[in-house]
């Protein structure tokens, strides 16, 4: 037996091993990104390109940097916002004044280098700067150029600045968030600024299949709006078959019931029956109440959508005679799609989050040692980047220089001149 053992340990190390050698670098590796953006929408998606292992030099004005880096500015935290931090790991910071001839002329040499360029601009600024899609094209035919605007650059509302709240708004996204009796909500997290990320994210991975396929770069035009109401999915598609907006629900499902909230003696647990066998598992083996299937107001589906308050009632009441940590476990037995309600700290430390290797700790130039939540991709052969913490404003500025071909005198001058600042800390 103890042969056997030692035999099958053998087996893993060497499978181990050679999972190891056929790792390669990250898919993006050699890939150099242009980043102009800032806030969420943007960042996020350079982050995306950055985790995958993409070299992303951000550009930011060289007194404030990126708004967040002001946003919930922590104190015991030398000034470090938390904003910032979540969306710029694995990036390069050049500080850079794009209003400038001698900062334009800096781009100019990096887009040279460059295979994407992703920008977050109201529709005109690019262009007024001379640095829009056609002007960085004609230096870099194959470039990749992503515009992120409130509206896109088709719309009447081109010249609008784009926000999430205003975007959740007008998209619909808002209209089905909230009670059903109450007004609409704005989610927690800005899912709109997320989902808007995500798509630039998909839709530039997409042109660098393209160019490789095709060799020629092109514009990308990526709108707020549009990722908003494309995350309606299904309540917009209803919309557009019947000519009515669904109304809200809450955290119920307007077919589907059990689904929602339940307060057990210390909390509340999200639960799930999406059909009849699921419910029978309930009653019978998560409740113990059998005597639940015979009840005709909560036979099927229908019915029990059709006594919603008195399905939760009954329900409810059984949950409350127990905590969280025992209704998780006793429900998932017995094959139910449950999960405790937990605040944010709980989330994070949750073992099975951390046993996704979901934490990155990194050492920030200020900070230390830091905690992040990692990137949620996981490839086999390929894997993300090593986790860098985010920069400091400036913290690249002259390794960018050097990249884009400025020699040491020239990187001195740019930095003197004020086009150019740095932090060394």
């Amino acid at each position: 037996d103890l042969h056997r053992v030692d035999r099958r340990q053998r087996q893993m190390c060497i499978r181990d091993s050679m999972a190891d050698e056929l790792k390669a670098a990250p898919p993006l590796d050699g890939v150099v990104v242009i980043d102009f953006t800032r806030v969420l929408a943007g960042p996020w998606a350079s982050m995306a390109l950055a985790d995958l292992g993409a070299k992303v030099i951000k550009v930011e004005h060289p007194k404030t940097g990126d708004d967040t880096r002001g946003y919930d500015v922590l104190k015991d935290r030398q000034g470090e916002s938390a904003y910032f931090l979540s969306t710029n790991r694995n990036k390069e910071s050049l500080a850079l004044d794009i209003a400038d001839d001698a900062g334009k002329a800096v781009i100019k040499r990096l887009v040279a280098k460059a295979d994407i360029v992703v920008e977050n601009f109201r529709a005109d600024v690019m262009e007024r700067q001379g640095l829009g899609y056609a002007d960085l094209a004609a230096i870099n035919p194959g470039l990749i150029y992503c515009s992120i605007t409130g509206y896109g650059h088709s719309s009447p509302n081109k010249m609008m600045a784009g926000y999430d709240p205003i975007a959740q708004a007008e998209s619909g996204m808002m209209w089905m968030t909230g009670e059903a009796d109450g007004l609409p909500l704005r989610t927690g997290v800005s899912y709109a600024d997320m989902f808007t990320g995500m798509y630039a994210t998909q839709a530039m991975l997409a042109a660098l299949r393209a160019r490789d396929r095709d060799g020629t770069g092109q514009h990308i035009d990526v709108a707020l709006l549009d990722c908003a109401t494309s995350a309606v999915v299904n309540y917009a598609q209803l919309g557009l078959l019947t000519g009515n907006s669904p109304k809200r629900y809450g955290g119920d499902h307007p077919f589907i019931e059990p689904l929602g909230l339940y307060e057990c003696s210390d909390g509340l647990i999200s639960l799930v029956c999406g059909n009849e066998r699921q419910w029978e598992k309930l009653c019978k083996d998560g409740l113990e109440r059998p005597d639940l299937l015979d009840d005709p107001k909560l036979a099927v589906a229908a019915t029990r959508v059709a006594n919603r308050q008195y399905c939760r009632d009954t329900l409810g009441a059984a949950l409350k005679t127990n905590t969280r940590d025992y209704w998780v476990p006793k429900l998932r037995a017995a094959g139910l799609p449950v999960g405790a309600v937990r605040d944010v700290v709980e989330a994070l430390n949750a073992a099975e989050f951390r046993a996704r290797d979901m934490i990155a700790t990194t050492t920030h130039p200020r900070l230390g040692e830091i905690e992040q939540v990692g990137s949620p991709m996981k490839l086999s052969r390929t894997p993300v980047a090593e986790p860098v913490a985010p920069p400091l404003l400036g913290q690249h500025s002259r390794d960018a220089l050097a990249f884009a071909g400025y020699d040491a005198d020239e990187i001195e001058a740019l930095i003197s001149s004020g086009v150019v600042t740095e932090d060394t800390n």
